[in-house]
């Protein structure tokens, strides 16, 4: 076999991952494709160059070890970003050793969270030696027993270790720590903290598999003290890229939650009765600091979910509660600043207190600029106040330009009809190279769009009945076998209510049970009918005739009033653009094509996806979304959809039991 440190050409990566190559030797069920092997070599000559690269390839291609492979044979340290833990722990547990078998190099890689994935020693012995009770049901109790019995134990202390608790437990924040409260290199645990040792083994590796949320802090240094992974790095390789502008923009965001508060209170309390408990009328300014949240709570409480702070701001009754609260915590600072030096502990908790009053000051504050929109958004009795650019592109460029590496922005939709221009735009990207591909599968044969007609005006309140009632004979068609993906929960329950006891197929609706056990229902009963919204458009991946019907509902516009989209459209349109053309619309194609997606994922799927929105045929920019979707047959008539799965239905009969 060939020197593979020289691989640089289409043709080398032929060799290796053609039909005679070492992958196809070596690894069961791996299928040789011209695309992954273009893509591979178009990774290999970024890192080469240190060049950024933003390459769409489409589902099918092998994306994964299209890049893995010419970054292990770089020999170069590299950071591989990827959209969801799910993915992260597939990379690191299945992909990346098979890749590195497979070539017989021994680099050194290792997984990296974020902190709230790690147990924090400190918190947990503070807890486990309090007689505060901070725990009152049994369950709470009897979890942080476990947590106590697998500290003594584990070597990693990552919380997904522990099956016997779940991870949405309240006690997991109780014993994990954030970049607020850390006490740094003044922790009584520092030497065996396991945040410093996740990131010691990070620092030493080849290959460092994180997800976008960790990449972005790392990128603005908000672990500062825990070591920079991006300036020891030679390239930075985005999976699932189409998600990270969105994310980018929430780090860049500045926010202060209800959450927040109650634990730097609960925290201030803790320290002050151990180290300083001999200071009067402490508490009391802690007690007045809750007295202020709650009552500003219980205002929050009357407003929508997600709303303008400008939209906000004359109900006076709020800005009284905001400005008391603000007193108070200033008060309150003004205790810590005396009480300071008694304890790490303390200091830790007199320099949260500090940025917690700069960042409430920016509501407190008359005057807002611009280029941020400031926003509440209310989540049960809790709320949060958000302070988010309405452009993350420069910051992000800053950033990045700092890292001096190559960089390489990889998914199965990036483009906009052919172009990356809106991808770049939102990232600040110039120079670049770029590399479009479509998916190997066969979707003219094997797959059909059906564009129901007669369906009534989106926005009429009967429009999610007649969704329903279009769908119908689809699904019985299909034998089930079906995803009803829709943009919000409301349709989704509306759905819900009218299939119910409609059906022959059992229905799994999103919220009824976790999503991973839903996934695994719908592939284990082979003809069930799975309703779901956003988290369900993307990252599902169900081969076989178990998913032979896909039906969206709408086109996914992003909702008009959500504060931010409504800022950042006004901005927009202040600056001359024309906002649908430019944001709106761009970013509801990328989303369409990301719940296609769902339909064909390996080469012997078949399925029809049926786009219900009438717009796509009466709107001149409907257009742009079926020129964005993969080249498959279409029809308007429920007979030819009906005769395309009478066609494949025997194939799916004689393999899955119904």
């Amino acid at each position: 076999m060939q020197d593979m440190s020289s691989l640089r050409s289409t043709s080398d990566y032929s060799e290796l991952l053609g039909t005679d190559g070492v992958l196809t030797e070596k690894l069961p069920g791996f299928a040789p494709r011209t695309t992954q092997q273009v893509l591979a070599a178009a990774v290999g000559r970024a890192l080469s160059k240190q060049d950024t690269l933003i390459a769409e390839a489409g589902t099918g291609t092998g994306k994964t070890f299209a890049y893995l492979i010419p970054a292990l044979l770089s020999g170069k340290r590299i950071l591989i970003s990827t959209g969801t833990r799910a993915l992260q722990d597939q990379l690191y547990h299945r992909d990346l050793p098979a890749v590195r078998e497979v070539l017989g190099m021994p680099v050194k890689m290792t997984l990296l969270k974020g902190r709230s994935n790690y147990l924090c020693r400190h918190r947990l012995g503070r807890i486990l030696n309090s007689n505060e009770g901070l725990f009152d049901k049994t369950g709470s109790v009897r979890e942080l027993a476990h947590i106590g019995d697998w500290a003594r134990d584990t070597h990693s202390g990552e919380i997904a270790e522990l099956g016997a608790v779940p991870e949405n437990s309240p006690v997991w924040s109780q014993v994990t720590s954030t970049a607020e409260n850390c006490l740094g290199q003044g922790c009584p645990e520092y030497a065996r903290c396991f945040v410093i040792e996740a990131r010691r083994r990070a620092q030493a590796a080849d290959i460092v598999v994180v997800n976008h949320h960790l990449l972005l802090a790392d990128m603005l240094l908000k672990e500062a003290g825990f070591g920079a992974l991006l300036p020891g790095v030679d390239a930075v390789i985005v999976d699932e890229a189409h998600q990270l502008p969105d994310i980018a923009t929430q780090h860049f965001s500045m926010g202060l939650s209800s959450r927040q508060l109650q634990e730097l209170v609960q925290d201030t309390r803790r320290e002050y009765r151990e180290t300083a408990a001999d200071t009067p009328g402490f508490e009391s300014g802690l007690a007045k600091v809750e007295t202020s949240l709650t009552d500003l709570q219980q205002r929050f409480s009357q407003v929508a979910s997600r709303t303008e702070w400008r939209e906000l701001h004359p109900q006076q009754g709020l800005q009284t509660a905001l400005h008391a609260l603000d007193t108070t915590l200033q008060q309150l600072g003004q205790a810590l600043e005396m009480l300071a030096e008694r304890s790490t502990g303390m200091d830790n908790c007199r320099q949260r207190m500090a940025g917690v009053t700069t960042r409430l000051g920016q509501f407190v504050e008359e005057d807002q600029a611009e280029e941020h929109v400031r926003w509440v958004e209310r989540h049960g009795r809790g709320f949060s106040l958000n302070l988010t650019p309405l452009d993350a592109a420069d910051r992000f460029q800053a950033c990045m330009q700092e890292t001096h590496c190559a960089w390489i922005f990889i998914s199965a939709t990036l483009s906009i009809n052919g172009g990356f221009a809106h991808f770049r735009e939102r990232l600040g990207l110039a120079e670049t190279q770029e590399l479009l591909l479509g998916s190997p599968f066969d979707y003219e044969n094997n797959a059909l769009l059906y564009l129901p007609s007669n369906l009534p005006d989106v926005n009429i309140p009967g429009y999610t009945s007649a969704v329903v009632r279009a769908a119908l004979p689809v699904i019985r068609a299909s034998g089930g076998r079906a995803f009803l993906l829709f943009t919000s929960h409301r349709a989704l329950q509306e759905a819900a209510e009218q299939l119910r006891g409609r059906l022959d197929f059992p229905l799994l609706v999103q919220g009824e049970a976790p999503r991973r056990r839903l996934l695994e229902r719908f592939r284990e009963l082979g003809n069930a009918v799975l309703l779901g919204t956003a988290s369900f458009w993307e990252g599902v991946d169900v081969k076989g005739p178990a998913l032979s019907l896909v039906v969206i509902d709408r086109l996914p516009f992003a909702s008009p009033g959500d504060p931010v989209m409504k800022a950042r459209l006004a901005a927009l349109a202040r600056q001359g653009h024309e906002p649908f053309i430019e944001y709106q619309l761009p970013q509801a194609v990328l989303a369409l094509k990301q719940g296609v997606g769902r339909l064909i994922r390996d080469d012997t799927d078949t399925g029809v996806l049926m786009l219900c929105d009438p717009r796509v045929t009466q709107k001149g920019y409907g257009k742009l979304f079926l020129e964005s979707l993969p080249p498959m047959q279409r029809t308007r008539k429920l007979e030819e959809v009906q005769t395309f799965l009478a066609r494949i239905l025997p194939i799916c009969v004689r393999q899955v039991p119904v």
